[in-house]
């Protein structure tokens, strides 16, 4: 039979009834004689809780210790889980991210798979019990605990689904798949059977929270067959695959939004070559990655270069900015939070013309006013003020799947 790796989210382990129902997903799949491997996220909002708690005692605390400490809630769900399941009648066990071998690099809160050494994990299958392995984290070279950041549990189920060479990585959330858009937010949002690798990866770049980011971005590389679904409802999900059976049909999959952006605009810097290099190159030393940038056309000796990043990132950009601001030449930073993205994406776009210029529309009927643009072979991203955002993505999403029926 097979090897699958499930993972489930923290609204799936939320509370005692949540977790007897995990519980249940999981036996099931074991009574039909396959071999099971499960990642499971910390309950609820308990790593918010933990945060919380943390700024209580040192709004300041190292990195290390806040990973010693965010560890923990992924422990707890997962043995109490494993409990659930013993009292069920079944061969189980947990283990915690270094017992079941995941080797990580030292970037606290952030870190970075290496590799997962899979003896304890094979040792147990053997046996024939249920593996299951706190999500979000690793050890690294000097036997500190690490976390992978958030959304990391997805990151954890695709890494050892690549190096068990699963036949099927489930991802069980509160959805039973991926949506053309929230189906929490939007009218009329579908579920789409398929989607393709780098669709996947562009929606959740651009604001969807079915997967995490990294974890696509795995799959893809090593060919990890996943399926999102939810652990609620018992109906077939979404496969995210190479190729899409229906992937030359519609040319917008997904319409996303983000609204945790922020823009920076260095206004006044010198019209000559190298600027952008020395503004980029000193934000990615810091790791700070930078999304849409558009430099504006040079104006006697000066030029501006505005470009967006993660909200929780605003303060340290403008604060390493600063610093070097006599280096770069810069007269001022521009900033403002009050913004959104909203994108759309298909792997059929390319060879469509005229997909952006349906998005503009849409927005402009709506009377929503477009601050910059930034596209790509598969998506198309706008940046609008952040009360307009939600009436974006209807009206966009409602132009493509109501009226052009795309799907």
């Amino acid at each position: 039979m097979a090897l699958i790796v499930q993972k489930f989210g923290g609204t799936s382990v939320a509370d005692a009834d949540r977790i007897r129902n995990v519980a249940r997903i999981i036996t099931e799949t074991y009574r039909r004689g396959h071999s099971l491997v499960v990642v499971l996220s910390a309950q609820g909002d308990t790593t918010d809780d933990l945060i919380a708690k943390a700024g209580e005692i040192n709004p300041r605390g190292s990195q290390r210790e806040m990973d010693m400490l965010l560890s923990t809630g992924e422990q707890i769900s997962c043995a109490l889980c494993a409990m659930a399941i013993e009292a069920m009648g079944y061969p189980v066990v947990s283990l915690t991210g270094w017992q079941a071998g995941f080797k990580t690099n030292s970037s606290y809160g952030a870190a970075r798979i290496k590799s997962v050494r899979t003896e304890r994990i094979l040792a147990e299958l053997d046996k024939r019990k249920i593996v299951i392995v706190t999500g979000f984290q690793g050890i690294n070279k000097y036997g500190d605990i690490t976390t992978l950041g958030r959304g990391g549990s997805d990151t954890s189920a695709v890494a050892l689904a690549a190096v068990l060479h699963a036949d099927l990585c489930q991802i069980y959330t509160d959805v039973d798949g991926v949506y053309t858009a929230d189906p929490r937010c939007v009218k009329g949002a579908r579920k789409l059977d398929e989607i393709t690798y780098d669709e996947m990866l562009e929606l959740a770049t651009l604001g969807a929270q079915v997967l995490h980011n990294r974890s696509v971005e795995m799959a893809k590389r090593y060919n990890v067959d996943l399926e999102v679904l939810s652990s609620f409802t018992g109906r077939p999900g979404t496969k995210v695959k190479e190729v899409a059976k229906t992937m030359e049909k519609p040319y917008v999959s997904g319409v996303a939004k983000d609204k945790n952006i922020a823009r920076l605009a260095l206004v006044g810097l010198p019209d000559q070559p190298g600027t952008a290099f020395r503004i980029f190159s000193t934000l990615a030393k810091h790791r700070i990655n930078v999304d849409i940038i558009i430099q504006s056309i040079g104006r006697g000796s000066t030029k501006d270069i505005s470009f967006t990043i993660a909200r929780d990132d605003m303060e340290e950009a403008c604060r390493i900015l600063e610093e070097v601001r006599d280096a770069l030449g810069f007269d001022h930073i521009d900033v403002t939070d009050d913004i959104a993205k909203v994108s759309i994406v298909g792997a059929g776009m390319v060879h469509n013309p005229g997909v952006a210029a349906l998005m503009f529309e849409s927005l402009y009927n709506a009377g929503i006013n477009i601050h910059m643009i930034s596209t790509s072979e598969v998506k198309v991203s706008v940046l609008v003020d952040k009360c307009d955002a939600d009436n974006a993505v209807q009206v966009v999403h409602d132009r493509f799947f109501e009226e052009y029926g795309t799907l």
